[in-house]
């Protein structure tokens, strides 16, 4: 069972960032998930959607939702006048929007010089590519990091989790936190240039080193992290669920032999390459003799590196993730719950709230 928040106000944040002010252009994805996680770390993030938007769903939660017409001179009058007072600007149009809309970095920060402004893109600001449209699977093409994720045969999309949203929103919000603290110390804010396709590259820096050292070849399945390996990957069970083991460690390997009784002395040849495809089918019909339940009981919780390969659904009643309230409800849906922990100023999950944008910069410009 999924743990329960009360729902808070949006004007009254908690969290290590409280009192910061972010004012964030309604985007999809990687932007609105971006200022999910700064508003629930404490930020008052004002969001700016078009008449009639209504954004929803967890990545909406803990914001101010404010109506605007940025075609209209005077609502662009009032999104700077707001400007003035905020800390940090998130927008993810191509490159040349925001400044055709009179509300380029030039215009901006001549008005607030501390203020720091983010761009989240795919391609980012600069480059032959920057003015094509494109989405995750595209950016993640092109710095090798699809090519080396799924089967032998053919690469497998990894969901959007490592352009959108490990790529691009987390390397935002360290990109407009390192900002800030900088601007703290010098007064002065800047552009942060997200892309996703950067990021996505920077995700992958250590198997770009293990290359480099020999320890990494291109082709799928052929390695110890990709597949290739039979103590690291995912198998099937009896009755069609499946277990994941990453039994690296010489400790962890032997842990696994003794569980899984793999005497046979073909296994002692875990590091052999060679040995790894013949290895892995005998594995694979071991591991089809019982349930992932069966499993579970003799594995989870040893070192084995064990864990069931669970659907979302099923994530959300797993007994670790309940003691550990990593999924709550809110907003009348199953939701994961903020992260990370902190031990003084927690964040919290609140619920959205629409103002209207003279209310907010009187607000502001009051304090």
């Amino acid at each position: 069972m999924t743990a329960s928040v009360q729902p808070q106000t949006a004007t009254r944040p908690t969290g290590p960032l409280a009192g910061i002010r972010i004012v964030e252009f309604a985007g999809i994805g990687p932007g609105p998930f971006a200022s999910m996680l700064l508003a629930d770390m404490g930020a008052e993030v004002i969001t700016l959607v078009r008449a009639g938007q209504t954004p929803k769903g967890a990545s909406a939660r803990g914001r101010k939702i404010v109506a605007v017409d940025l075609k209209d001179k005077s609502s662009v009058a009032g999104v700077l006048a707001l400007l003035d007072g905020a800390d940090a600007l998130i927008e993810g149009y191509r490159p040349g929007v925001m400044e055709r809309l009179g509300l380029g970095p030039d215009v901006v920060l001549g008005r607030n010089p501390k203020l720091v402004y983010c761009r989240m893109t795919g391609w980012g600001q600069s480059g032959p590519l920057a003015q094509a449209a494109g989405h995750d699977i595209n950016y993640i093409s092109i710095t090798g990091a699809l090519a080396a994720i799924g089967g032998a045969d053919r690469p497998v999309p990894p969901l959007n989790l490592v352009g959108d949203f490990g790529g691009g929103s987390l390397y935002l919000v360290m990109g407009l936190l390192a900002a800030l603290l900088e601007a703290g110390r010098s007064g002065r804010g800047q552009v942060v240039d997200a892309a996703m396709c950067d990021g996505a590259a920077s995700l992958i820096t250590m198997f770009f080193d293990m290359t480099a050292a020999g320890r990494w070849k291109e082709g799928r399945e052929s390695n110890m992290l990709d597949g290739g390996a039979h103590f690291y990957g995912v198998y099937e069970c009896s009755r069609g669920h499946f277990i994941s083991i990453g039994s690296i460690e010489p400790q962890f390997y032997a842990q696994l032999r003794e569980l899984a009784g793999l005497g046979d002395i073909c296994f002692d040849a875990q590091m052999d390459q060679t040995q790894w495809a013949a290895l892995k089918q005998r594995l694979t019909d071991v591991f089809k003799t019982k349930s992932r339940d069966e499993w579970c009981a003799i594995m989870e919780g040893t070192d084995v590196c064990f864990a069931p390969v669970l659907t979302m659904s099923e994530a959300t009643q797993h007994p670790h993730m309940v003691a550990r309230g990593v999924f709550i409800q809110h907003d009348g849906h199953t939701q994961p719950a903020p992260a990370p922990r902190f031990s003084r100023t927690p964040s919290a999950a609140r619920m959205p709230v629409t103002v209207e944008l003279g209310e907010v910069v009187k607000e502001w410009q009051a304090e």
